[in-house]
């Protein structure tokens, strides 16, 4: 991606404090007169209000400022280039984790929140493998896919993920179809191994497959099916640009690009979605998505290149659950996006990044997968600071060490700074302001 001079810290509207009383009198100065409550921190809080406390200008540095609206949902467009759809997979793929299980039950209560997070498409699972899940997925199309949720009135997509054949696609269609705005995902495997290996079938009797299926989805009366190559990160490049035409030519609207075994790496991958998007025929009829598996430890790294080569759907799950070593997490690359945004594009997505907290406490207690400490975004140690040099460059300002305030992913830590005394508090020489001696 394109070197930047972006901040060293995400957008905000908060600078770091003048080291002397002219400095801070000459930055308070030039502060415009108007709109004096615009920022509620930093020192556009000590202009509006001269006795405000030290505290307001060291407050958390903001993410960003806020994107445009979400555009409205057209299944095979995106009316703003820039606006990137989040495809949540956390029920579906997800709950493919060992030893992940959550009844139907759980499954709702965690699409209740998955809306009010702000994803555009809620997988909600695999209705063919079992009567349990269909009922599962048919319950949160009827509650979740009808109810509006947010300022916006957002009603996220309803998907149920199916094989190319159509009892699968029946069992799809059946559990999505009471939604507002139901989506079939579809998929069969494209690379040579897994042709000849699982699927024991020619190419040419895979395309033919692909066509049918995709067709029978539309037939049904869905407006709105996605089709995936599986093992696309695998598969000959123009092999994949047939199977791509002939999808988009039988109705589909949606072509997700999976890397299904992660293996590759994040060059590769935005060169793969690149690629796609050059040489499909047809592709200005489709969204482009990514679905990248995480067994390498690239697939946020992975999906962002993606996004960043023209994909405009995102697959991805809370936490980065799924199979074997997970997928891409979402609050990786939605906060990603949403602090880099200057080096992606302009990119941005729907999502109320400040649900975030409360929606990764509810998947880890519903699925029985908790996350590691020092997992990135929302793992206990994501805010804290024990070491003492750490410690004294959050006590004078907290872009120090921190690229996103704990306020942007809605957490409320114990204090103020994250400090966590441990061994290192005073490690170096740390010179500590007597104010905080204590």
């Amino acid at each position: 991606m394109a070197s930047s001079s972006a901040k060293p810290y995400c957008c905000s509207s908060l600078n770091p404090a003048p080291s002397n009383a002219i400095a801070r009198r000459a930055a308070l100065s030039a502060l415009p007169a108007a709109k004096p409550r615009r920022f509620s921190h930093g020192l556009a809080a000590v202009a509006a209000n001269p006795r405000a406390s030290r505290s307001a200008v060291l407050r958390p540095v903001r993410a960003c400022l806020a994107a445009p609206r979400r555009p409205e949902y057209v299944p095979d467009r995106i009316d703003d280039p820039n606006y990137v759809r989040i495809f949540d997979t956390t029920l579906r793929d997800g709950e493919q984790s060992p030893g992940a299980t959550m009844t139907s039950a759980e499954k709702l209560v965690v699409a209740r929140q998955l809306a009010r997070l702000g994803v555009d498409i809620i997988e909600a699972g695999f209705p063919a493998s079992s009567p349990d899940d269909l009922d599962a997925v048919r319950s949160i199309a009827i509650e979740v896919g009808n109810t509006p949720v947010g300022e916006d009135g957002h009603v996220p997509v309803i998907c149920g993920l199916s094989r190319c054949n159509k009892r699968d696609i029946d069992a799809a269609w059946e559990a999505v179809r009471h939604a507002r705005k139901p989506r079939i995902h579809t998929f069969i495997a494209t690379s040579e191994i897994h042709m000849q290996h699982k699927l024991r079938k020619t190419p040419d009797q895979v395309v033919a497959i692909a066509r049918e299926m995709v067709a029978y989805a539309r037939s049904l009366g869905c407006p709105d099916v996605e089709f995936s190559p599986e093992d696309a990160g695998r598969s000959n490049r123009e092999f994949l640009y047939h199977i791509l035409e002939e999808v988009i030519k039988a109705g589909a609207t949606t072509l997700n690009i999976p890397d299904t075994v992660g293996y590759t790496l994040p060059h590769e991958f935005g060169k793969l979605i690149a690629d796609i998007k050059a040489n499909t025929p047809g592709i200005e009829n489709a969204i482009i998505s990514t679905h990248c598996q995480n067994d390498l430890g690239l697939a946020s790294a992975n999906t962002l290149a993606g996004a960043y080569a023209g994909a405009r759907q995102l697959e991805v799950t809370i936490n980065g659950i799924g199979e074997r070593a997970g997928n891409a997490s979402l609050e990786e690359v939605v906060m990603a996006i949403k602090c880099r945004r200057e080096l992606l594009g302009g990119l941005h997505t729907g999502i109320n990044s400040q649900h975030i907290t409360m929606t990764s406490k509810m998947v880890q207690e519903h699925s029985g997968l908790h996350v590691q400490p020092h997992k990135a975004i929302v793992g206990a140690n994501a805010f804290a600071h024990e070491s003492g040099i750490h410690q004294d460059g959050m006590l004078k300002f907290k872009g120090t060490y921190e690229i996103i305030s704990p306020d942007d992913i809605g957490l409320t830590r114990a204090n103020e700074f994250g400090i966590v005394l441990g061994k290192l508090r005073y490690h170096g020489n740390v010179s500590w302001p007597h104010s905080y001696s204590a």
